[in-house]
């Protein structure tokens, strides 16, 4: 009987995994014999892959803002000051040096005088 019982317990937790996932978007499917049923969407998580591309997006900009604002030679001694730091420091100096598309996306944005 425990046996019997274990078997059941497995097949209900799959089945209310799947109406789970059929309750966040199900397609209709022609199945070999001919059946017509819905199985769930498999859909891939574009939500992690937005939300990076996002934040680098933010990080960007914030680095273009600051290159902009302080001038590069100023930039590169704040630069220079996080990477002679801690870890993390020196992390975050990895990340804001600059690099050219900081760079050119700078040289767009600073007024020239003219």
């Amino acid at each position: 009987m425990d046996k019997a019982q274990t078997s059941f317990h497995r097949r209900e937790q799959a089945l209310r995994r799947k109406h789970v996932r059929m309750s966040q978007g199900y397609v209709t499917k022609l199945d070999r014999n001919g059946l017509i049923v819905q199985v769930p969407d498999n859909k891939i998580g574009g939500f992690g892959l937005g939300l990076l591309l996002r934040a680098v997006l933010i990080l960007m900009v914030i680095k273009v803002m600051t290159l902009v604002w302080l001038g590069e030679p100023r930039y590169q001694a704040h630069v220079d000051v996080l990477s002679q730091g801690a870890l993390y420091e020196r992390a975050g100096a990895w990340v804001m040096q600059v690099d050219p598309v900081t760079r050119k996306l700078a040289a767009l944005l600073t007024p020239t005088p003219g």
